[in-house]
């Protein structure tokens, strides 16, 4: 995976025309808590800071617009960003037009990005476990499926917290296994009564099941890179990196 100072690229056979990065935490303007490249403004920023940090990565990674952002709320809703004029209550956004970012902003949850083998379609998706088990995973995909088949489907899972640090009830586990018995492998018991769950290989066991079979991503862990990554679970109170993708 290939990086600059302040944000990554993926490291995945997507078309030429496909531009995607995510963003690390340094490079900004913000302070204190959110130092320093955070770029939410629902999160207790100063605002201006917020928004030189936007021209930051608009202008650094030369994109085409302003990124279509979204008022995510831990739900399974999927908006064409194409179509987007305020800002939209979902949790990942998709389109088929060139010019256009879609964007989803993390703190230890998964960020996916989605493009066609033919260059043609991209989607940013937000997945905590919350939005996984709600399946914004599927409804994505299947908004997208007009002009492309699942298999056709490269995907891209960015920073998120690690399975080593992802605790969570035994309630969680029981839901997904609810759906199916195929999230099993991704949670391992403690000895508090508590699972640690691989939010990767959720996503992974998903996609599977969808027919998704280039998956790429999956490495990093937002919670013990305190350099590079915010952390919600670790600070609480903190910033948002940014996941972008957009197609010429």
């Amino acid at each position: 995976m290939s990086k600059t100072e302040h944000w990554l690229t993926p490291s995945w056979p997507a078309p030429k025309n496909i531009h995607a990065a995510t963003t690390f935490r340094s490079g900004g303007v913000s302070q204190n808590n959110f130092s320093s490249l955070n770029l939410a403004v629902h999160v207790g920023d100063n605002n201006e800071r917020v928004l030189q940090n936007r021209n930051i990565i608009r202008d650094g990674l030369a994109l085409p617009a302003e990124p279509v952002w979204l008022e995510q709320v831990h739900g399974n809703q999927a908006v064409d960003a194409s179509l987007a004029e305020t800002l939209p209550h979902a949790d990942a956004s998709y389109t088929n037009q060139s010019g256009i970012v879609c964007a989803v902003m993390t703190a230890d949850c998964l960020p996916l990005l989605v493009c066609s083998k033919d260059g043609m379609q991209v989607a940013a998706i937000h997945a905590g476990w919350r939005g996984l088990l709600a399946g914004v995973i599927t409804n994505t995909l299947t908004a997208m499926q007009a002009s492309a088949a699942r298999e056709n489907f490269l995907v891209w899972l960015g920073p998120a917290i690690g399975p080593d640090c992802f605790e969570v009830g035994a309630e969680v586990r029981e839901a997904f296994l609810e759906k199916s018995d195929q999230f099993d492998q991704a949670f391992k018991p403690q000895h508090n009564g508590k699972w640690l769950a691989d939010i990767y290989r959720l996503a992974r066991s998903e996609l599977a099941m969808l027919g998704v079979g280039e998956v790429y991503g999956g490495g990093y862990c937002t919670f013990t890179e305190h350099e590079r990554f915010y952390s919600f679970r670790r600070d609480r109170y903190t910033g948002r990196m940014a996941t972008l993708i957009w197609r010429e």
